[in-house]
């Protein structure tokens, strides 16, 4: 009877043993489930995983082609070396801004965003590509004009400075080119050479000028004077203002609250000092436009801007977009600067585009988007853009008569007559960015054409490039006109 006791007494610290093996076992599959549900992504993602950067090179990545057949991404079999395939990039540096890389350590640009469905894992590719018995991820044909592209990565080459051109279709918000300079050869990252990729990683990403930066998506900037094309958007919208109603224009203004005074530029006078609003849009004044502004008040500008999308956060193309700006809690001094696109206003070149682009399609702001169409290697589409709908920024009678007043942009006395091209009304708006950060003004343009007829959409700008008539309009023009062919 003894016994009993005794074997109880050394149950005990087995019941306490099981129960601590227990649950040591169930925190470890816990544990391992958290991983493998709840971490999968972030793992999946982390560079030093040797499992998924095989597997990136492993089977072929889908194509990145043009509308008119032009390859500008593409994998080729690899047989020296445990990596089966090898990215490449044959056009190189022209659309580096678009297709960034696949490289050992990651992607960028285009690979990065439509990744899934490139790399075969996106599950409508992956399901259609098992039933049709293909090997590899879709191809993605873009919109990108091959002429257009072209014509904006030489004309921002050709001014030496650092800038972005971005071509929209306004009727579906289709983006037709999109250059950013100085660039890079995307084909420096599709080595399997650790040490050499270190060392050309660590080149590009030391190299003052950044040309791994898409500037026209990733960078905002001060807009200047093309700002002038939303804050007459507001004034006409107001129902206070028309194209031919006087505005005050004083050689100088002094800002409210303040001793500070804002001329217009090189000091010169508006016209008779009295003249009507199209013509001070025209040699884009700078005194009306920040009384406008002072008489609109802040509110109605930034609901003006917000209807062309600044303050939008989360546009994406399919790369996010960094956020164009319009800002809050201004005084009155401060809405007058931001009325003619300085204080604190943003933009990305996309955005610049996109303020003409809504007005060439009639006050209708479609969305902007580069890839057309995702397709399997045997033609089979598995998906393909629809053209919807981003804003509605003003009515169509009101974007008809600012249609006319950047018409006269271009015309004799204008500043944007270097954008103008033969037979063909362009449409636009020039600006001169004063920038703090670099100490140089940013050369800035908008436009479109044909403007009784728009097909493409124009915005640019080159850092510290001075004069936007002088420095970006003619890259405007030769986008234009690889578009527009012999017309222009």
């Amino acid at each position: 009877m003894a016994a009993a006791p005794r074997a109880r007494r050394i149950n005990i610290p087995l019941r306490r043993t099981a129960v601590i093996c227990g649950a040591m076992l169930f925190a470890l599959l816990a544990k391992v489930t958290y991983i493998q549900v709840f971490q999968a992504d972030r793992l999946n993602e982390n560079p030093r995983n040797h499992r998924i950067m095989m597997a990136r090179f492993d089977g072929p990545r889908g194509e990145i082609v043009l509308g008119d057949g032009t390859l500008i991404a593409a994998s080729l079999r690899n047989d020296d070396g445990r990596f089966r395939y090898r990215r490449t990039y044959p056009q190189g540096p022209l659309y580096a801004a678009v297709t960034g890389y696949v490289s050992l350590y990651g992607q960028t640009g285009v690979e990065e965003a439509e990744d899934a469905a490139l790399s075969g894992d996106d599950p409508p590719v992956k399901v259609r590509s098992l039933v049709n018995g293909i090997e590899g991820g879709a191809t993605l044909e873009l919109t990108l004009d091959s002429r257009a592209q072209r014509a904006a990565y030489e004309a921002l080459r050709a001014t030496g400075r650092p800038g972005a051109a971005v071509a929209i279709d306004p009727a579906t918000g289709a983006i037709l080119a999109m250059a950013s300079f100085p660039t890079y050869d995307p084909n420096v990252y599709t080595t399997f050479d650790g040490t050499r990729l270190d060392r050309a990683d660590r080149r590009l990403r030391g190299d003052p000028a950044d040309p791994l930066l898409n500037r026209a998506l990733q960078q905002n900037y001060p807009p200047g004077s093309t700002f002038k094309v939303v804050t007459s958007a507001a004034a006409l919208s107001s129902g206070k203002y028309t194209p031919t109603v006087k505005v005050g224009a004083p050689p100088e203004l002094r800002l409210p609250g303040t001793d500070t005074y804002l001329r217009n530029s090189g000091g010169a006078t508006c016209g008779d000092g009295n003249p009507p609003l199209a013509y001070a849009f025209k040699v884009s004044c700078n005194t009306p436009f920040a009384k406008i502004g002072i008489d609109l008040g802040q509110d109605t500008l930034r609901e003006q801007a917000e209807a062309f999308g600044f303050n939008d956060g989360d546009l994406t193309v399919p790369m996010p977009v960094a956020r164009s700006v319009y800002p809050r809690g201004m005084d009155r001094a401060q809405t007058a600067m931001s009325a003619i696109g300085q204080f604190d206003d943003r933009v990305t070149p996309l955005m610049i585009a996109m303020m003409s682009a809504a007005i060439a399609n009639d006050g209708v702001l479609m969305r902007p988007y580069l890839v057309a169409e995702i397709r399997l290697a045997d033609g089979t589409v598995v998906s393909d853009t629809e053209p919807s709908r981003y804003r509605r920024t003003l009515d169509e009678s009101e974007a008809n008569r600012l249609t006319t007043m950047m018409v006269t942009v271009t015309r004799p006395g204008g500043t944007g007559e270097a954008a103008t091209l033969p037979g063909i009304d362009v449409a636009a708006k020039t600006g001169t960015a004063e920038s703090t950060a670099s100490g140089r003004d940013h050369a800035v343009f908008t436009g479109f054409a044909p403007a009784a007829d728009p097909r493409v959409a124009v915005g640019v700008l080159v850092e510290g490039g001075g004069a936007g008539g002088q420095v970006a309009a003619p890259v405007g023009r030769a986008v234009m006109r690889a578009l527009l062919g012999d017309a222009g």
